[in-house]
């Protein structure tokens, strides 16, 4: 027989190649997806305050600090910039301190006082309402 008269059978070294070829170019999209800047947008939480805040005027929670001062009201996160550390609140020098390395930041801004840390802190938006929930926070 000659070779143009073979049928030409399904090689499985061919549908082995391409499913390879498959599998590496998904494994490359993703790191060049994430070097191109593209992230994933989180969807946002939110967090439903069902009672006034206290006549202090703040409220510490685990993952931020809620401020109603002044007519204003602001929350700032309790992750440090610098390492993640969670911060806590000095109200009588009204700064938020990291534990871990001493960082401090303003509470009425959350830029940065003293370092380590270089980035200020995330401020989150703050929905103040009449009824209850009194105060919605978006994280």
């Amino acid at each position: 027989m000659t070779r143009a008269s073979q049928p030409h059978p399904k090689n499985a070294n061919g549908k082995k190649r391409s499913f390879l070829l498959y599998l590496t170019s998904l494994a490359l999209f993703y790191p060049i997806m994430r070097f191109a800047g593209y992230t994933i947008p989180k969807k946002p939480d939110y967090v439903k305050i069902t009672s006034q805040l206290p006549l202090t005027g703040y409220l510490i929670t685990r993952d931020f600090i809620l401020f109603d001062k002044g007519g204003l009201c602001w929350a700032l996160s309790r992750k440090c910039t610098h390492l993640g550390c969670r911060l806590h609140y000095s109200e009588t020098r009204d700064i938020l301190e990291c534990p871990c390395h001493q960082s401090q930041f303003h509470a009425s801004t959350g830029n940065v006082v003293k370092g380590p840390a270089t980035k200020p802190l995330t401020q989150f938006p703050v929905e103040k309402r009449e009824n209850n929930p009194y105060y919605i926070v978006t994280t």
